[in-house]
């Protein structure tokens, strides 16, 4: 059975959906961008066989998640998405729980395990690398042409865009980061809306602009990042799934990250698999997903 709540953290009122077995060890499911919380769907029925219960929010500025004070700032910095994580946690009373993300979820759930390793239990991130978040990072000719939509929203006409038809714009980037698979239309339309959320556009554009220095911080997160920055390992068992013709991120930017982990950390590259392979390749996604977490190797 699937329940549709909201809890309220320090910042937020977050929308999200729980479901699986209510005695069964806690799975967070963060989704990323353009996307929403029924990223998850096609997987939800092998996690609950396999005794888990699921836990869905909404990310800031995505559906029912809403911002309980209209003074706070529409950060979409990654070190609110992971500080976001663990409110969350804090929210529903979890101690302990293992965390599944995607995208901006995937870097929410690096951040969270390399702030609170006693918490996570695991973490499973899919099409990003950790150690990818610092505005001097180096990147090849090959990613500066893939992050042509960051540029562009660092533009005052890249903003407009966002603001005046995300639809538009984010039906484009599903349309090119799936090559071998297509999100239907009913699918996009029931994702477009959770962009509907009136903080939606401005979490979007702080959230690229930022990791450039191209916009303030906000300063509540000033000890978060400077944390970070000195000691960026994760010691939490951490599995990292890429698709193997991802036009997002390619999968060389998640290689060579062993130095980060401490612990267990295993890699898998999907081939063929685009920038969602939740979506694409649900039933080898959460395979991989319970081999890892069963694994103690």
């Amino acid at each position: 059975m699937t329940r549709t709540a909201s809890v309220d953290t320090p910042l937020l009122r977050v929308a999200y959906e729980e479901s699986g077995p209510a005695d069964g060890p806690p799975l967070m499911l963060l989704h990323g961008w353009p996307d929403h919380l029924r990223t998850w769907d096609r997987m939800l029925p092998t996690l609950h066989e396999a005794g888990f219960r699921t836990l869905a929010p909404n990310l800031r500025g995505f559906g029912g998640t809403a911002f309980r004070d209209p003074g706070t700032m529409r950060s979409g910095q990654l070190s609110a998405l992971g500080q976001d994580v663990l409110d969350f946690a804090d929210a529903l009373g979890l101690d302990r729980f293992a965390v599944v993300g995607h995208d901006w979820g995937a870097r929410a759930a690096y951040i969270a395990s390399a702030l609170a390793p006693q918490r996570v239990s695991h973490c499973i991130a899919m099409s990003v690398g950790w150690g990818t978040n610092s505005p001097d990072q180096e990147l090849s000719l090959t990613q500066v042409q893939n992050y042509w939509y960051h540029w562009y929203m660092a533009l005052d006409r890249g903003a407009d865009l966002v603001r005046r038809d995300r639809r538009g714009f984010t039906r484009h980037i599903w349309r090119i980061w799936t090559p071998g698979w297509e999100l239907s239309d009913a699918e996009f339309d029931e994702t477009a809306a959770a962009f509907d959320n009136p903080d939606w556009a401005e979490v979007v554009l702080h959230s690229y602009r930022v990791r450039w220095g191209l916009a303030p911080r906000d300063p509540r997160y000033d000890a978060l990042e400077q944390r970070l920055a000195a000691n960026p390992e994760i010691d939490v068992p951490t599995l990292v799934l890429h698709g193997g013709s991802d036009p997002c991120n390619d999968p060389s930017t998640s290689a060579g990250k062993e130095k980060f982990f401490r612990g267990r950390y295993e890699r898998d590259v999907l081939p063929g698999i685009g920038h969602f392979p939740q979506r694409e390749a649900p039933n080898v996604v959460a395979e991989a997903i319970l081999r890892f977490i069963r694994s103690e190797g």
